[in-house]
């Protein structure tokens, strides 16, 4: 008896509640729906069963036992939106103290009580690329989560089986943290590339010290010392290993070219370009040489390195070859993917299925995920959202979110106010005017001197 009262009180003061507990996997029939697989095509009032988070079934006149049914007819279901860049649930983005800070991890600062979660399921989201700021030449790890709203256990956000990925940065950003800021390099967007240039080189020899004591390990009867372990210099080795996908900050083509040159120099393959303004100059080598570009649909002009763009910049990429995707960079776009999307298609004339893919299975390439989720096939993780009218219409509104099989919104049946922690000082959210809403300079204002803040007054 003592036992079990141990074991309750144990659960009580860990907060744990087997009703709250988000890593179940869920089981769901839903009939009658155009169904974009983004793979294989559009399949006219088609049915998909979900048995345990995987989509078990797909076809017509499918039928299951003691599982919830929906009747999706006139609607339609597409795969959950995949954001390769974004900032949603963390709760620090910039560790700019050195230009490489390659040690830290995002999964060290995820914040499940963002309500940005439950707004990103409200706009079909169900996986987000969880990434370090662009303050540092080489950044932090980066972490992808899948949105299990509801949960206050930050590890159960995490998508387990997904690939390690890393935040690189070229250009303005770390040029004014580090050179403007700190006075030390880099200063120039030259400085940038030297910065990342000796980092490998560190690595390399950081390797080869440890490959030495391990051979002389071997040697019968000697006692060699180990080198000093250096997670930083052990991160940036894994990146040569091809262990870590790169996921790097740019605008430039010049910058852009100067770093698929760098990584063919070192041998690096896995290496996906974020916001890619000026991808379009070098479409063909980004499909040569990288995993893809993930960008903006028509972002542009807001700050000089980054005033020149086009609105056509996703369907000449993917024209070319290139794996694209469209990313939100923030809190508030994150959920209007869908709507961003159909800009590229507007602009670009792409085809549906080349559309949808630009935040489905592209995105899910780039984050090396693409065998797990990203389009409606038998076999894959159940993570689907139901649309009231085509995703690419302007008067497309999702209806229900699913991760894993599990529904996590519901347009029609959840609350008003879906927040897990409720300000006891204010009645709502606070709002705050300004020109974007990027994070990926958020908490690197104490760099700069008073002329500093005036003169760049913006977080990106």
């Amino acid at each position: 008896m003592k036992k079990i009262i141990y074991i309750i009180a144990a659960a009580m003061v860990m907060g744990w509640n087997p009703a709250n507990s988000q890593t179940q996997k869920g089981s769901v029939l839903i009939k009658n729906a155009t169904v974009l697989t983004v793979t294989k095509g559009t399949l006219e009032d088609t049915d998909v069963l979900v048995e345990n988070g995987i989509i078990k079934k797909i076809g017509k006149g499918l039928t299951a036992s003691n599982i919830t049914t929906i009747d999706a007819k006139g609607k339609y279901l597409m795969p959950g939106i995949i954001d390769a860049h974004s900032h949603v649930a963390l709760d620090a983005v910039n560790e700019g103290t050195a230009p490489i800070t390659s040690e830290v991890r995002m999964a060290d600062v995820i914040d499940p009580y963002d309500i940005g979660l439950y707004r990103a399921l409200a706009g079909g989201v169900t996986v987000s690329h969880a990434m370090h700021g662009s303050a540092n030449a080489i950044g932090g790890q980066n972490i992808t989560l899948k949105h299990r709203y509801g949960s206050g256990n930050p590890d159960d956000l995490i998508m387990k089986d997904a690939a390690r990925t890393i935040k690189f940065a070229l250009g303005e950003n770390p040029t004014r943290v580090h050179g403007r800021g700190n006075g030390i390099q880099p200063r120039s967007r030259m400085g940038v590339e030297a910065v990342i240039r000796n980092g490998f080189n560190e690595a390399i020899q950081y390797k080869k010290s440890w490959e030495d004591y391990n051979n002389a390990l071997k040697v019968k009867g000697a006692t060699p010392v180990p080198p000093k372990f250096s997670e930083r210099l052990q991160t940036l080795s894994e990146i040569l290993d091809g262990k870590i996908i790169i996921h790097c900050h740019s605008y430039r083509a010049d910058e852009i070219y100067m770093l698929i040159n760098v990584c063919r120099e070192f041998g690096i393959t896995n290496i996906v370009f974020s916001h890619v303004n000026e991808g379009f100059k070098v479409a063909p080598e980004l499909a040569a040489y990288t995993m893809g570009a993930s960008v903006f649909a028509d972002w542009w002009a807001y700050k000089f390195e980054v005033y020149y763009s086009t609105a056509y910049n996703a369907a000449i990429l993917t024209q070319n070859g290139v794996i694209t995707s469209i990313n939100s960079d923030s809190g508030e776009l994150i959920r209007h993917l869908y709507h961003e999307a159909g800009k590229a298609q507007r602009y670009g004339e792409l085809t549906h299925e080349q559309t949808l893919a630009l935040i489905t299975i592209n995105p899910a390439k780039q984050l090396g995920i693409a065998d797990k989720v990203g389009s409606i096939e038998e076999g894959k993780q159940a993570d689907l959202v139901i649309f009231n009218d085509h995703p690419l219409s302007v008067y497309a509104i999702p209806q229900m979110t699913f991760v894993d099989g599990v529904k996590y919104f519901d347009i029609n049946e959840d609350p008003n106010d879906m927040r897990l922690r409720v300000s006891a000082t204010e009645s709502i959210e606070p709002i705050f005017l300004k020109e974007h809403d990027h994070k990926c300079m958020h908490g690197v204002d104490f760099f700069f001197t008073n002329f500093g803040r005036s003169l760049f007054d913006h977080e990106h």
